[in-house]
């Protein structure tokens, strides 16, 4: 079996590709972004949503997701990939790193972008609406927390490294093994109806 990944999560514009790159090359391991998989396999995202819809993309985003947890090495998804279940339960089997950013940072760093989400009178209005709605699903998944809105990326690649680096030595790799313990989301659901 294919040693757990290293998966980055959070919202779009947190710097999740070019941080992700870089904690690759440092740790000797192969990059996977599932938002460029689907772009090489399927074409542009933003075609993808005006073409074929949402619901197509989040497919194929899917499908490229679980490629990328198959292979290992460090994952980048895409901000909206946590939101199918099936993703959810797989993260359980890997090392969450969620990427944070404040809405002043990410306002400059997706300025004029093509993200079919961002689209319209307000983007910064939107991500963060999109960005309060799914920041509990977000910190749920994560095992570890890194801001990105301050200083250098290269200071959070820094310590996703050494994070990545203690937790191997401390778990020889087990997701299962770490800081907490995660459920599939299926038990999740039925723990919340207990409550």
């Amino acid at each position: 079996m294919t040693r757990p990944a290293l998966v980055l999560i959070g919202p779009m514009g947190a710097g999740k590709t070019s941080v992700g790159r870089k904690v690759a090359k440092a740790l000797r391991r192969p990059f996977y972004d599932s938002d460029i998989a689907v772009v090489r396999a399927h074409g542009p995202i933003d075609r993808i949503f005006a073409e074929q819809g949402e619901q197509v993309f989040r497919a194929w985003e899917r499908e490229a997701v679980a490629t990328g947890l198959a292979q290992g090495g460090v994952v980048s998804l895409g901000g909206g990939a946590v939101l199918d279940t099936d993703t959810q339960d797989d993260l359980a089997h890997h090392r969450v790193a969620l990427l944070t950013v404040e809405p002043r940072v990410v306002a400059a760093r997706v300025a004029g972008s093509d993200r079919p989400l961002l689209r319209g009178e307000d983007a910064l209005a939107r991500w963060e609406e999109i960005y309060r709605a799914r920041s509990p699903l977000y910190r749920r998944l994560a095992d570890r927390t890194f801001d990105t809105s301050h200083g250098p990326l290269q200071r959070v690649v820094e310590s996703i490294v050494q994070w990545a680096r203690e937790d191997q030595q401390e778990t020889g790799g087990d997701p299962h093994a770490g800081d907490r313990q995660r459920v599939p989301h299926e038990q999740r659901a039925r723990d919340e109806d207990v409550r």
